[in-house]
């Protein structure tokens, strides 16, 4: 028996790679959101019901399915739409190449953010400090006072002290500095955090609309949480120094680029441009040494 196989060329290739990048890139900015449990959920589905009615040839029940599964489609869009928001944002991050860089001007210290926190903790003194990443937070920041200011523990302690003007609201974080402080952050609607308060609801709000990483002090029992990607992790005793140092970390990290694809791409080429460069330069200095002996 002869199988004909069909051919495969260059632009099939291209139209494959640009579809699996597309899938890839949409599921890991869904990654551990309520979004991306159900994207997950309606892919297995629409996967198991193709399956079933492509074996047993059930065409009625096939055009059934496809519809059922086109107005779960749509439901989902209109049920998520924050977490759909923060992935769009993401993908218009794509074509900035503007990123945090924390550099020895003016910029803290990962080391020193938390020590200043767990101070915060241990009085109990109820903050909100969000960390710019990828997605900028500027249209937040119109909400409260611009700062532009040194990350001190002494002025981080002023403008979280009640009842001083700025201690209601949050503090925005960028470059490893204050940007602003006595913002409005959006608030979360999950119906998990109903027993938690406005603070712990405002920074799930913000995780949940950009990619920033935001932390909070209870002003009740001193615990430490943070917020990332529509998720609230809370840390007590013992935990929170080492828990938040991680956070921070990442938060801060050099050259992180967040969610912006095209600075790590522009990152990437520039390493190669330098790592040409110094071989180049290298093998220059070798031959014009060669020559000089000789």
């Amino acid at each position: 028996m002869n199988f004909d196989l069909p051919a495969i060329n260059l632009n099939d290739v291209a139209q494959v790679a640009i579809l699996y990048f597309a899938i890839y890139a949409i599921l890991k900015s869904a990654k551990g959101s309520r979004f991306g449990q159900a994207l997950m959920g309606v892919g297995v589905l629409a996967a198991l019901a193709a399956l079933f009615t492509f074996v047993f040839h059930f065409d009625v029940l096939s055009q059934i399915v496809r519809w059922v599964l086109m107005y779960l489609a749509l439901s989902t869009v209109v049920i998520f739409q924050p977490e759909i928001r923060r992935i769009l944002a993401a993908v218009g991050a794509f074509g900035t190449f503007e990123r945090p860089k924390y550099t020895a001007d003016g910029a803290v210290e990962p080391k020193h953010v938390v020590e200043t926190v767990m101070k915060l903790a241990d009085l109990k003194m109820g903050a909100l400090i969000a960390f710019e990443r990828g997605i900028s937070l500027r249209g937040y920041e119109e909400t409260g006072v611009r700062l532009d200011a040194l990350f001190t523990r002494e002025l981080v302690q002023s403008v979280f002290t009640p009842p001083l003007p700025l201690h209601d609201g949050g503090m925005t974080m960028r470059n490893g500095r204050i940007s602003s402080a006595h913002c409005i952050f959006p608030v979360s609607n999950n119906p998990d955090l109903l027993s938690s308060g406005m603070r712990h609801r405002a920074a799930v709000g913000l995780s949940e609309e950009t990619d920033a990483l935001v932390v909070v002090v209870s002003e009740e029992s001193g615990a430490v949480s943070v917020a990332h990607n529509g998720r609230l992790f809370r840390y007590w005793g013992d935990m929170r120094e080492a828990s938040l140092m991680r956070w921070v970390n990442k938060a801060m990290r050099p050259g992180d680029g967040g969610g912006s694809f095209a600075a790590r791409l522009y990152d990437w080429t520039k390493k190669r441009r330098e790592k040409k460069a110094a071989k180049a330069a290298k093998a220059k200095a070798a031959k014009a040494k060669t020559e000089a002996a000789a």
